[in-house]
């Protein structure tokens, strides 16, 4: 049996902002809106499908959105890339999923990785080698 990730939903404040946010950074388009969704297709088949959160308008504190994690596998010159963007945007990155080592870039396993947030809370992270892939740092 194959099983494979199609695609997720990806709660927003904005749909067309956070899909656009994300596509910015990753180097990534952001494709026609299809149904409710605004999709963000990851070079893999994966699409994450941005959708507007329903009560996630002003003076809805956190727009009852639950934070969630993402994680892009890249390669080395796309992690300087990607890298490159999130501090030319002056966003806040950590070497840790729990946020306490700010402006650090982990080596993991060998490789890089940072987290940063998206506008809606959600914790993005970019890494360079699969975490457990036998080298650790």
């Amino acid at each position: 049996m194959t099983v494979q990730l199609n695609h997720t939903i990806v709660a927003a404040r904005d749909k067309h902002t956070s899909a656009r946010f994300l596509a910015d950074l990753l180097g990534l388009q952001v494709s026609p809106q299809y149904g409710p969704f605004i999709p963000v297709a990851i070079p893999n088949g994966v699409t994450l499908d941005f959708m507007d959160h329903p009560g996630s308008g002003s003076g809805s504190g956190s727009g009852g959105i639950a934070p969630q994690h993402y994680a892009f596998l890249v390669s080395e010159d796309d992690f300087d890339a990607i890298f490159g963007r999130i501090r030319a945007a002056g966003l806040t990155y950590w070497a840790d999923p729990a946020h306490r080592r700010a402006g650090e870039v982990n080596r993991n396993d060998g490789g890089r990785g940072v987290y940063f947030d998206d506008p809606n809370g959600h914790s993005l992270e970019i890494l360079t080698r699969p975490y457990g892939s036998g080298l650790t740092g």
